[in-house]
């Protein structure tokens, strides 16, 4: 993490995926405890939830009409049950999030590390998270809304009697959702990264997010297909063992749910630690200095430190 900008040009996936082994070295109290106080509990809630929804949804789909004041209960006991799972999972990914950038940015500017300064730290932190994963899902629904608008007027409009140009015109649609959706999950991990690093957040942040990854897309692709890939394998074969395995016993399905449960935690602590370098990555590709000083000012500000007026914590005015 202490290479000079004109080095940290030439970075490649290799290179960053080494850096995942040495950033949690330096300090591996803290990354241990981020772990299990942040990043198990968020893990857990994503394969776990299921647990609790397939029953009613199963209740709900073999007698539907049976007893209506039932199927009302039911309907009611699971949507509040998914809008709190939102919820938890929404707040626990950003102060994952947080947690882990403001560690490796720490460590990055030499300031002491710790999981209390971190928690310490995550109030302030979380306010400019938060509103630019505001944004960002407001351009997901608009998105999202425009796609299924799209989807609708193309059904109405091509002859579906031809199976074949109606297949592969929905691949086509298929696949230019599929690059959108991996470029905008990409644009909001940098833009969360930049709304902890610097003053800015929302739109400033996705702007500047949005220059940061040219010349970087390919690898930023790479990086966010892949994690999303892992975490779909993940929830498969946790969904196909653990729902679709009642033959194994109870015992078999707890020990294999725990197993993917500590493989999606591992998965989710090196997808933020990338998250994290990939920013430098980028700021390098640009030849735009990271001044460590006005970093550490910048950090600092989250504890309550002093922060000298003079200093620019816009980073890409400093020449390392």
């Amino acid at each position: 993490m202490d290479l000079a900008p004109e080095e940290l040009q030439f970075l490649s996936i290799p290179y960053i995926l080494s850096e995942l082994i040495s950033i949690p070295q330096r300090s591996p109290k803290a990354f241990n405890l981020i772990t299990v106080g942040l990043i198990f509990p968020l893990s857990f809630a994503i394969l776990a939830h299921s647990l609790f929804t397939h029953p009613i949804l199963n209740q709900l789909e073999s007698h539907p009409l049976a007893d209506p004041a039932q199927t009302h209960h039911e309907w009611r006991l699971l949507l509040t049950f998914q809008f709190f799972y939102l919820i938890f999972l929404f707040a626990f990914s950003l102060l994952s999030t947080a947690a882990v950038v403001f560690t490796v940015a720490s460590l990055y500017t030499s300031k002491p590390v710790s999981f209390s300064l971190t928690i310490s730290a995550i109030p302030k932190v979380f306010k400019p998270l938060f509103i630019t994963f505001a944004w960002i899902a407001l351009l997901m629904f608009v998105y999202d809304a425009l796609l299924i608008a799209f989807l609708f007027m193309f059904f109405i409009a091509v002859d579906t009697q031809n199976i074949v140009l109606s297949f592969l015109a929905f691949m086509v649609i298929l696949v230019l959702f599929l690059g959108v959706q991996v470029f905008i999950t990409a644009l909001w991990h940098l833009a969360s990264v930049v709304s902890v690093l610097e003053p800015i957040y929302g739109l400033a942040a996705m702007k500047k997010s949005y220059e940061l990854l040219k010349g970087r897309i390919n690898m930023a692709f790479i990086l966010v297909l892949g994690y999303l890939a892992i975490c779909g394998v993940i929830e498969g074969i946790f969904g196909s063992l653990v729902h679709g395995g009642e033959s194994y016993g109870v015992f078999w399905r707890t020990v294999v749910g725990g197993f993917f449960v500590g493989v999606l935690v591992i998965v989710n602590l090196v997808g933020l630690l990338v998250q994290s370098v990939f920013y430098y990555v980028c700021k390098s590709y640009h030849h735009q200095g990271i001044d460590k000083s006005a970093l550490q000012d910048h950090l600092g500000g989250y504890l309550g430190e002093y922060m000298p007026l003079g200093s620019s914590i816009q980073m890409e005015n400093f020449d390392a």
